[in-house]
C-alpha cells in the first residue's frame, strides 16, 4: 500500500508498477532464450542473450523498488489454523485496510492494541460477528469492575452489543468485585446502576467476588462466538490514555472455559449470585446503607 499520487509523474509511476506491464516484461524474458537458442547465427544469439540480461537486471530492480516503495503486510500461513477461519479472514481485511498498529502480528493470530485502539477494536470485532454469521452469535464478557462507571462510557461498543441483542444474539456479562468495594455505598449505588442498565439492553447479568476466583478466572475478557478473545492485558482509563489488550483467534476455547468456570452452573451460578446481592443491597440503598449487614450477604456469595 503506498501514499496517492497525482498528476502525470503519478501516472507514470503507476505504470511502471503495473502488474501488465511486469508480466509483460516476464514474458518477454522467458520467450527471449528460447528464440535465442533455437537461432543458428551466433551474432543475433549474443543479442538476444544480452537482452535477456537486461530484461532479469530490470526485474530484479523493479522488485526492489517496489519493496521499498510499497508496504508488505505478512499474511497468515494457514487459514485452518484459526479456530473461526471465516470470521478470522473478515477481521483481517479489515485491519489490513486500516492498517492498525503492528498489523504483522495479526498473522501469527495474536496482536497487541494499545489504549484509544482498544474499544475501536472491540467494536470492530462485535460488528464482524454480525456480518460474517458464526455461530454461536454470542458474547460472553468478564470486566473486572474496579469503576462502574467506565464500561457506561464506552457508547460505541455498548451500541455495537445492542444491534447484536436485537438480531437475536445473546451476551453475558460478569462482573467481577472485590469484597470491600461490595461492602462500599458508593460502589454499589454505581454498579447497580450498570446492572440495570445492561438489563434493559437484554444482557444476562452475572456478578463474581474477585477474592474467591483464581487468577486466571479474574480476567478481563471479551469472547466472540468461538472466533476471537479480547483480553485486557492493562486496565485503560476513561480517556484511552493507556491500557493494552491483546486479541487472539486461536484457543479460543481456553477462554470460553475460563469464562464458564468462573460464571458457575445452578444455584449458585453468577446471575443467582447477583439476585441474592441485589436482594440485599437495594433496600438498604434506600433506607441506610449498613455495611455489617451487607457484608453478611457477601460471606454466602
Amino acid at each position: 500500500m503506498a501514499a496517492p499520487r497525482s498528476g502525470s509523474a503519478g501516472r507514470t509511476v503507476d505504470a511502471l508498477a503495473s502488474p501488465a506491464l511486469t508480466n509483460l516484461i516476464g514474458l518477454v524474458g522467458i520467450v527471449t532464450p528460447i528464440v535465442a537458442w533455437l537461432t543458428a547465427r551466433g551474432t543475433t544469439k549474443n543479442v538476444l542473450l544480452v537482452a535477456e540480461t537486461v530484461i532479469v537486471m530490470l526485474l530484479v530492480a523493479s522488485h526492489i523498488w517496489l519493496r521499498k516503495r510499497f508496504i508488505t503486510l505478512r499474511r497468515t500461513n494457514s487459514l485452518r489454523d484459526m479456530d473461526d477461519a471465516h470470521y478470522y479472514d473478515l477481521v483481517r481485511a479489515k485491519l489490513e485496510r486500516e492498517l492498525v498498529s503492528d498489523y504483522s502480528a495479526v498473522a501469527d493470530g495474536h496482536m497487541q492494541v494499545y489504549a484509544s485502539e482498544v474499544p475501536r477494536l472491540s467494536v470492530m470485532l462485535v460488528n464482524t460477528l454480525l456480518e460474517s454469521q458464526s455461530q454461536p452469535q454470542r458474547i460472553l464478557a468478564s470486566d473486572l469492575t474496579t469503576d462502574p462507571s467506565l464500561l457506561t462510557r464506552r457508547r460505541e461498543y455498548l451500541s455495537a452489543n445492542r444491534q447484536l441483542l436485537d438480531a437475536g444474539g445473546t451476551v453475558n456479562r460478569l462482573f467481577i468485585a472485590y469484597e470491600r468495594d461490595l461492602a462500599r455505598e458508593e460502589y454499589v449505588r454505581g454498579l447497580l446502576n450498570l446492572v440495570t442498565y445492561h438489563r434493559d439492553m437484554g444482557v444476562t447479568c452475572g456478578l463474581a467476588v474477585r477474592d474467591r476466583l483464581r487468577a486466571d478466572q479474574a480476567v478481563d475478557v471479551i469472547i466472540i462466538a468461538a472466533a476471537a478473545a479480547l483480553v485486557e492485558d492493562e486496565q485503560g482509563d476513561a480517556d484511552y490514555t493507556k491500557g493494552r489488550s491483546t486479541v487472539h483467534f486461536k484457543s479460543v476455547d481456553r477462554w470460553i472455559e475460563r469464562f464458564e468456570s468462573a460464571w458457575g452452573n445452578g444455584a449458585e451460578a453468577a446471575p443467582a449470585a447477583l439476585r441474592t446481592f441485589e436482594a440485599a443491597a437495594r433496600p438498604l440503598l434506600d433506607a441506610g446503607w449498613d455495611e455489617t449487614r451487607i457484608r453478611q450477604t457477601i460471606d454466602t456469595l
